[in-house]
């Protein structure tokens, strides 16, 4: 009876048997993950200790929804939205910001004098948060999301192009830069409670300003355990190509840098999608790659091995797959801040004593 309770409430998922109808196959990670619930117990320490590590939810948000092997921006499929969508539209469903070209240009604008995409957006926002005040409601959010998209692209405005363009003109010659920078923007949108976000929500919670929570955002995802993994992943894949040009194959040691995802242990849904649009399927070469790594180690390449692989494919500049992670995830960022206000509560959690 406690089985079927689980599995009525979404907690255990479970299959019909293919070979008798009578019975049902079980999610075997679920029940671990049950078990591994009932060994901690339901303590007040080890329920909050949980919290931080992958654990139990620890506010509600309806900004997105991992469920079942997929992500979902405001209850639809993002993966299916990407592949027509614009981050503008995108950041509209999410956070209700009209991001119109026209409307947001910065004419004034003038890029920072440094070497990397994310370098230059750290710089543009710093010196907003130091500046006059622009506003602190949706269409100054607008307005900051696209000035973030002119640093990381290192150029002024033309006024008229969306993201995806003003992106695609700085950094690549191929026709199809724009489509797939644009597809990479979209799946990049917003993740749920993931570090950076869960960052720009206390922050917000404090009162700081946009640019203030925003930046709090921005050093999160420098970190080498979240957005610094795809410049990671970027000179693991240098490393494989080099040493696959002189051997002809490559020898799986450890699990690389832009492996392994703790909420989809069948593979990131965001990845698959940027590969099938850059072409690695079957037996292309970082498909093959890929499969390797997961035949040895049980982990399938997550989103930084996507924007990695997207770097490479366009021959964008160095940096280029971190600036694609912070442009897109700035409209998840700013739906997080506008939510987090919303509920008028600052997160300030409490410690205990080992």
């Amino acid at each position: 009876d406690t089985l079927y309770a689980y599995v009525s409430r979404g907690i255990v998922r479970a299959i019909a048997h293919p070979g008798d109808a009578r019975k049902s196959l079980y999610d075997r990670r679920d029940v671990a993950k049950l078990h591994d619930r009932k060994r901690r117990g339901r303590s007040r320490q080890s329920v909050a200790a949980s919290t931080i590590d992958w654990g139990e939810p620890i506010l509600v948000s309806d900004i997105t929804r991992i469920a079942d092997g997929q992500f979902y921006y405001r209850g639809r499929n993002a993966v299916t939205l990407a592949q027509a969508m614009t981050l503008e539209e995108a950041a509209n469903l999410l956070a209700g910001l009209r991001c119109d070209p026209v409307l947001n240009a910065a004419a004034d604008f003038i890029p920072a004098d440094h070497a990397l995409p994310f370098q230059r957006m750290v710089a543009m926002m710093a010196d907003l948060m130091t500046g006059a005040g622009q506003g602190d409601g949706r269409p100054a959010a607008a307005k900051i999301m696209r000035l973030a998209a002119l640093a990381a692209a290192g150029q002024p405005d033309d006024g008229q192009s969306p993201i995806h363009l003003v992106l695609a003109k700085a950094w690549s010659k191929r026709d199809d830069a724009a489509e797939l920078l644009r597809l990479s923007l979209v799946l990049c949108a917003d993740h749920e409670l993931n570090a950076s976000a869960y960052a720009v929500r206390v922050a917000a919670s404090a009162g700081a300003t946009l640019p203030a929570s925003l930046m709090a955002g921005l050093s999160t995802l420098s970190g080498a355990r979240h957005g610094g993994l795809t410049p990671r992943c970027r000179a693991w894949m240098d490393q494989v190509e080099k040493e696959t040009g002189i051997k002809g194959d490559y020898e799986i040691r450890q699990v690389p840098p832009g492996f392994g995802h703790p909420l989809y242990p069948d593979g990131d849904p965001r990845t698959r999608a940027i590969m099938e649009a850059c072409g690695q399927t079957g037996d292309a070469f970082w498909a093959r790659i890929a499969r390797e790594v997961a035949d040895r180690t049980g982990q399938y390449p997550s989103l930084d091995f996507g924007l990695a692989l997207i770097e490479r494919e366009l021959d964008l500049p160095k940096g280029a797959g971190l600036g694609i992670f912070a442009v897109g995830r700035m409209a998840g960022w700013i739906a997080h801040l506008f939510e987090q206000r919303k509920s008028g509560k600052i997160i300030r959690p409490r410690a205990s004593t080992s």
